[in-house]
């Protein structure tokens, strides 16, 4: 469920309305694009998590594949995008719930947020796992209900409904030229990530190759059935051009199949979609810090575990920097907090990259060493990982013309660079453990 529900966030809910007014209803391919990067890169993780399930996951593939410095410098990406996310989803939150309590500031409730989702963390990572459980459940149960609706309405069963499949062409498929929808990737390729953090968890449960192996099987109906699926419905319930491009358009399409109370149903929804990152975003991050410090990348003190054997110290580390990212929101929103969300906003296009070339070399060596644990496969290797580079090395260059995005990747870039200055002043000398 932790698999099924990450893929499904508070960026399809609500950004999805941007991308369509942005593309038009060549949203669709927008989003089957970065669903086949997405796919591709998963399954090059479901190969390389099911041969030697490890904790650290892609940060110890990149390590044992590229070196030190790219084990060192994905990591810590890893870990700075999440604790950027969690901060971001923490206020996100708050300006949803403020207008049912105005009387309490929003930094209050994000300081709450962040302190109950902390504390579930520090319980034990089987309370992590039933949290997100419900939280997936609430997700995907609503794009169920979402897709069926849809698909009848659509179709002209619903009651007072009229065919609207040709809703889908209105002003021709590319109404905004076929650029547009090499622009709503650059958008909507960030909706994916998340995905990965299965191969994360599970390194802490019973059967990791076989929670791996499942997990990674069925991203592709996934991305095809939650947001291909539902992107495509929701051109063809309404106009594209009467989409709203503020808001949520799943509310809007509820609205329009007459269920009572759609907005606020969807707005619960969406909260459910923040609180899920944000829970997801705490685990990923002190994980990934734990498996950092366990190469000496990261100080000897956040491996304290405690008597449930959760890295509480990472957990709170983790956590402090949100604090502050959040106290940044409302004390410097314009510098601060804009520097930390946005030097994070190419990061994840960085990660798949480097998972990509951390598959190319681990195959081959697999393939010499040990070729009986290659349990699941890479398709066509390693021509589909070429294309996979291909496709996010084309993205990471769209970018660059896109004015609203350019400068998150000229700040991802400038942490990358300070991430490798880090490795090559301070850890290059010191000898890793192996």
């Amino acid at each position: 469920m932790i698999a099924l529900g990450g893929i499904i966030g508070a960026s399809l809910f609500i950004g999805s309305g941007a991308v369509i007014s942005t593309v038009g209803p060549a949203a669709v391919l927008s989003y089957a694009t970065g669903g086949l990067i997405v796919v591709l890169v998963m399954r090059m993780l479901g190969e390389m998590a099911t041969a030697a399930p490890t904790l650290g996951s892609f940060m110890e593939y990149a390590r044992t594949s590229l070196g030190e410095w790219a084990g060192f410098t994905l990591g810590w990406l890893y870990w700075y995008y999440w604790v950027g996310v969690v901060a971001f989803e923490a206020v996100a939150g708050a300006e949803l719930i403020n207008p049912l309590i105005p009387m309490v500031p929003q930094w209050v409730i994000s300081l709450v947020l962040m302190m109950v989702l902390t504390g579930t963390n520090l319980v034990s990572v089987r309370s992590f796992g039933e949290t997100e459980f419900w939280l997936a459940s609430i997700k995907v149960i609503t794009i169920v209900i979402f897709l069926l609706c849809g698909t009848v309405f659509v179709l002209g069963l619903w009651p007072g409904a009229e065919l609207s499949v040709g809703n889908i062409g209105k002003d021709g498929f590319f109404a905004n030229g076929g650029f547009s929808v090499l622009h709503g990737v650059v958008i909507v390729i960030f909706s994916y990530f998340g995905t990965e953090i299965v191969t994360i968890v599970s390194a802490e449960s019973d059967e990791p190759e076989r929670s791996v192996a499942k997990a990674t099987k069925a991203v592709v109906w996934r991305v095809l059935l939650f947001y291909v699926g539902s992107v495509t419905l929701l051109v063809m319930i309404t106009p594209w051009d009467q989409i709203p491009s503020e808001g949520s358009p799943y509310a809007a399409a509820f609205t329009r199949f007459g269920l009572p109370a759609a907005e606020v149903v969807v707005d619960v929804v969406v909260f459910t979609a923040v609180v899920s990152v944000l829970n997801s975003g705490l685990y990923t991050a002190s994980r990934m810090l734990f498996a950092l410090q366990q190469r000496s990348f990261a100080p000897g003190w956040v491996r304290d575990l405690n008597g449930r054997g959760v890295p509480w110290k990472a957990i709170l580390l983790s956590t402090l920097v949100g604090y502050v990212a959040v106290a940044a929101s409302y004390v410097a929103p314009d510098t601060i907090f804009y520097f930390i969300i946005n030097s994070a906003g190419a990061v994840a296009l960085f990660i798949y990259a480097m998972i990509a070339f951390s598959q190319l070399k681990m195959r081959r060596r697999l393939e010499r060493e040990a070729p009986e644990s290659l349990k699941l496969k890479m398709w066509f290797f390693p021509y589909l990982t070429w294309v996979t580079l291909g496709l996010i090395g084309t993205v990471i260059a769209a970018m660059i013309f896109v004015p609203d995005i350019r400068s998150q990747l000229v700040l991802s870039l400038v942490s990358v660079a300070a991430i490798l200055l880090i490795y090559l002043v301070f850890v290059r000398r010191k000898p890793s453990k192996a």
